[in-house]
């Protein structure tokens, strides 16, 4: 590495560090409603479905998968 490329990283990268990015802010209030164990067990199963079931379809046919036809 030479003696220059720091100095050139930094010129590179310094109008990028002037830049001020805002803040969001947040504000926060309970909610009106707590969820029930219906709607929680009906939310974790329909995650479950959605996401680990394909996956699972994936990796139990991955044989199939690897094999040229």
């Amino acid at each position: 590495m030479s003696v220059l490329t720091p100095l050139l990283l930094r010129g590179l990268t310094g109008p990028a560090r002037r830049l001020l990015v805002p803040h969001a802010q947040f504000h926060s209030k309970p909610p009106r409603e707590q969820l029930g164990v219906m709607e929680m067990t009906i939310a974790l199963t329909s995650c479950f479905l959605c996401c680990l079931v394909p996956a699972g379809w994936v990796l139990s046919h991955l044989e199939n998968y690897k094999k040229r036809e």
